[in-house]
């Protein structure tokens, strides 16, 4: 519970107002030890592999191959190496292959239990990731092992559904607050003076709010330096924090404007949300938890006025519009304390840094 604190937005605000002081990273705690592929890079900076080199397919020459009898033998060699790599490469013909029978197939024993147990931990064993050069002398920074607990796609599927759950609450909410105001256009007509059509723009205002700011916001959470959460706090904060004023509005036109800030600062996770489901999950689970996601983001509009239908006439309309205040306030307290950021590039938070600040991050340097 400690790491999803940790990487939510209350526990990166503790980071900072502390200087690191508390909820540190694993490199930041004292006896933190580097796994051995990148200790050698500390002992040898030589030793990282470039990726900009080639393995050469021609040896050393003599002094003979100068001579044509030496020109002839390398010619000869390059044939024979090229006949090799087309035989090697030249698909196997077609043929058919049976499935063995019942009869065919060994006893589910003890024995095979173990055996096929020993295969599995095979396949998943831990594989350590080896520092790589760029053609521009960058090292790249990237996980530890291959089943690093710190990347998203290795969490707990009690974490990953943790998130996904907050990602479609996160959703539902949003889309609900747009036609949660259907059954208020009556009490609109009436309070403000205003014809029917005028007053449905609270509805059509809103929903232009978040078409236009997908486009602002979703292209700023893949950037690898600012991330997805801190773009679904700071929005979520504003979205609540309106959502107030437009529930208390004493003009027609401060509600429409309001109306369309509630959709535009409510819209990045119409928009990327699928995109956070995408980081935690492989893409044979990923359509299952789109189903989810998709399934609040319908939800939504369908139940809005179905919440707000019986107590808009018994209440006032307004009532439909406190009901938004009530829904996205847990939804955000649940943000900022339990959603961890998805869209980690690095290793343990440390989003596209260049490798110096990462060794300062260790204390290596």
């Amino acid at each position: 519970m400690a790491d999803i604190i940790r990487d939510a937005p209350l526990g990166q605000l503790i980071r900072w107002a502390t200087s690191n002081r508390y909820l540190q990273y694993p490199e930041e705690k004292a006896g933190f030890k580097l796994p051995s592929p990148w200790q050698q890079l500390l002992d040898n900076p030589d030793a990282v592999v470039d990726e900009s080199t080639e393995p050469s397919s021609s040896s050393a020459s003599t002094a003979g191959d100068d001579t044509p009898e030496g020109q002839d033998a390398e010619k000869q060699q390059q044939q024979q190496q090229q006949q090799s790599r087309s035989s090697a490469e030249r698909p196997e013909p077609l043929r058919l292959h049976r499935t063995k029978t019942p009869a065919e197939t060994p006893a589910f024993t003890g024995s095979r239990l173990e055996a096929e147990l020993a295969h599995a931990v095979e396949k998943v064993q831990s594989i350590p990731v080896v520092p790589r050069l760029t053609k521009d002398g960058t090292i790249l920074v990237d996980w530890y092992h291959s089943d690093d607990a710190e990347n998203p796609q290795n969490w707990s599927n009690g974490k990953r559904g943790l998130v996904a759950a907050i990602i479609c609450l996160y959703t539902f909410v949003v889309y609900t607050s747009s036609a949660i105001y259907t059954p208020s256009t009556q009490g609109v007509m009436e309070r403000f003076h205003v014809s029917q059509l005028e007053a449905t723009l609270g509805l059509s205002l809103y929903v232009l709010g978040y078409g236009v700011g997908p486009l602002i916001f979703s292209p700023l959470s893949e950037i690898p330096r600012i991330g997805r959460n801190p773009v679904y706090a700071a929005t979520m904060v504003l979205f609540v924090v309106l959502s107030i004023p437009t529930a208390l509005a004493r003009s027609f036109a401060g509600l429409m404007v309001l109306r369309f800030l509630q959709g535009f600062f409510g819209s990045p996770c119409l928009a990327s949300g699928g995109a956070s489901l995408g980081d935690m999950y492989s893409m044979t689970a990923l359509p299952y938890a789109m189903v989810a996601w998709i399934s609040s983001a319908y939800f939504g509009p369908a139940l809005g006025p179905l919440l707000s239908g019986f107590s808009v006439p018994a209440r006032g309309w307004r009532w439909s519009l406190y009901e938004s205040v009530w829904a996205s306030a847990p939804v955000l307290l649940g943000m900022l304390v339990a959603l961890p950021e998805t869209r980690m590039c690095q290793k343990s938070g440390v989003f596209h840094v260049d490798v110096s600040s990462f060794w300062r991050e260790v204390g290596t340097l």
